[in-house]
């Protein structure tokens, strides 16, 4: 099994951030358009609409919230695809700021390992462009 880890820190509340990841307008600006809600079992999609290789669409399930502290849920890009989990884990930083880590997890076989070398240059960028845009009230570029 493999993962995707990223960490970033922001100098804004974990509660801002927090928002900035279940606040499903704020969410769809930087990440994807969605119908996501912080419940537990709440089932959701991100939705970009077809792209070239793919149908745009990934299935979620909410598997745990605590506010603001972790999120988890389950990603499915690919029904014919082994799913993997989105795990967001929020820490309150000395200067008041917050570090963020994303683990993406249960990348398996060779898909596994090709999906992960796409989204894991993809995380990276809607991390430390898009969202951090979005927190500090900029505008968030393009997605794609």
């Amino acid at each position: 099994m493999s993962e995707i880890v990223l960490e970033t820190v922001y100098a804004h509340s974990p509660d801002r951030v927090w928002r900035a990841l279940t606040d499903p307008q704020e969410l769809g600006a930087w990440l994807m358009p969605n119908d996501f809600a912080p419940m537990v079992g709440h089932k959701f999609q991100f939705n970009i609409g077809p792209q070239l290789g793919w149908r745009g669409i990934v299935d979620c399930e909410v598997l745990e919230v605590d506010p603001p502290h972790r999120l988890a849920y389950s990603w499915q890009g690919d029904p014919k695809q082994q799913g993997t989990t989105v795990i967001w884990t929020l820490t309150p930083t000395p200067d008041g700021g917050t570090r963020l880590k994303l683990e993406h997890t249960g990348f398996r076989g060779l898909g596994g390992a090709l999906l992960k070398r796409m989204l894991g240059g993809g995380w990276k960028r809607k991390l430390r462009t898009l969202l951090a845009a979005l927190l500090d009230g900029k505008p968030v570029p393009q997605r794609h």
